[in-house]
């Protein structure tokens, strides 16, 4: 059912200090990455990213994400999401998950690359090689997004162009910014940052760039030149509907218990005290879905949480823009809070750890012969309403789960 598993050593000394720390699934390991790689990511990759904050308390707070790539395989898909749950534990187990799918990422997660990603094909399994290291290939984008910017490439035609969004066309001696007539100007003006990050990182910081506006002469120079590369000037069709162009509404949220993998609505209002922690639930807000996880429920019962959560996702159609997050139980978001009528403040998770807290885990950590002094510190005191993440029997369990990866897409 589950294997006893010292913790990868690749993890050592993680989460102790503030800032980006990125794993690259290999050969079913996780490698970290050096600084000069991050936010270089291979379409036929998986990794998985550590994101740590720290509260004006001195308190460490951590996301953890697993980004798959549109090519990864299935196994490395699900080597990432068992090593996640590996480095939740070394971190105390209250890290927010989250899984990234390429193209689909979060805003939080886009919002740690400035001023954007653009995945590259490839991948460790396949020899990738390094971008400087390939001939040059003209390359189409889209730009889309006023926050954090997303930016994927597509096929370099005409067909690809739209009235209602900003591309980047991507050239050896010039970048072209064209310009949809019904764009907004702040998709406009992260576009402009893109073209910055390709010239720098690209062109050796040395290229044309022309802004090609929708609807302009062709007589112009510049509007010339961009059709010409497409095979002359003609009218461009509309705007074909995507998973990327439907926006979710935010509806009003229901809560579901999990029980044996089957899910069944709460009505009830929703408070804390609704939430038991030998149970799994679902809290479906529409647009995004969090799966809560009591801090005693059994590996199988998260197993079972995790196949019913991706069932509900597709018995319900919903499309690859869903967010899924998952929180357990003490460490809640304040955006996960929210969603409720009723939550007594306790101890929260920001607080800053009390050397009592530290010495349990530590003392934990070492009966799993993993050096507590690699492992992050505990920040947070010990709550004695929530069970702890290890066992007092000195066990540290990691399920080596034999199982789709659909399955693991919530962990």
């Amino acid at each position: 059912m589950s294997t006893a598993k010292v913790l990868d050593p690749a993890f050592q000394g993680a989460g102790q200090k503030v800032g980006t720390e990125i794993w690259r699934i290999e050969d079913f390991k996780p490698v970290a990455l050096p600084k000069s790689d991050y936010g270089k990511f291979y379409c036929g990759d998986s990794y998985i990213v550590l994101q740590t904050t720290c509260t004006k308390g001195g308190a460490y707070l951590y996301d953890i994400h697993f980004w798959i790539g549109k090519d990864s395989s299935q196994d490395e898909a699900g080597t990432a999401a068992i090593k996640t749950v590996e480095l939740d534990a070394i971190l105390g187990g209250r890290a927010i998950q989250h899984r990234e799918l390429q193209g689909y990422e979060s805003d939080k997660f886009l919002s740690y690359f400035k001023p954007c990603i653009i995945p590259l094909e490839g991948g460790f399994a396949s020899g990738f090689k390094k971008p400087e290291e390939e001939k040059f290939e003209t390359r189409l984008y889209i730009c889309r997004g006023k926050r954090a910017i997303r930016v994927k490439e597509v096929p370099f035609a005409r067909s690809s162009l739209n009235h209602d969004d900003v591309f980047v066309l991507d050239t050896e001696n010039k970048i072209y910014q064209f310009n949809g007539a019904n764009s907004n100007i702040q998709e406009r003006a992260k576009a402009l940052e893109v073209i910055q990050h390709l010239k720098e990182k690209y062109h050796g910081g040395v290229c044309d760039v022309a802004i090609v506006d929708d609807g302009k002469l062709q007589a112009e120079s510049d509007s010339g030149e961009f059709w010409v590369l497409f095979g002359g000037f003609a009218p461009i069709g509309k705007k074909t509907v995507s998973d990327d162009d439907v926006v979710l509404e935010t509806t009003a949220p229901k809560l579901y218990s999990i029980n044996d993998g089957q899910l069944k609505l709460e009505e009830t209002a929703l408070t804390k005290a609704v939430l038991e922690n030998t149970k799994c639930f679902l809290l479906d807000c529409g647009a995004e879905i969090y799966v809560w996880v009591g801090r005693v429920t059994q590996m199988e019962d998260r197993k079972s949480a995790t196949k019913a959560v991706d069932e509900f996702l597709i018995n319900q159609k919903r499309p690859k823009t869903t967010r899924v997050t998952q929180v357990i139980q003490g460490y809640e978001s304040h955006a996960f809070k929210s969603k409720f009528e009723s939550w007594p403040v306790g101890n929260a998770a920001g607080n800053p750890g009390t050397e009592e807290g530290r010495g349990k885990v530590a003392a934990l950590l070492k009966q799993q012969r993993v050096d507590p002094k690699g492992a992050a510190k505990s920040t947070t005191p010990v709550n004695e309403e929530v069970p702890p993440l290890l066992d007092g029997g000195g066990k540290l369990e990691v399920a080596l789960m034999n199982i789709p990866f659909y399955e693991l897409s919530c962990l």
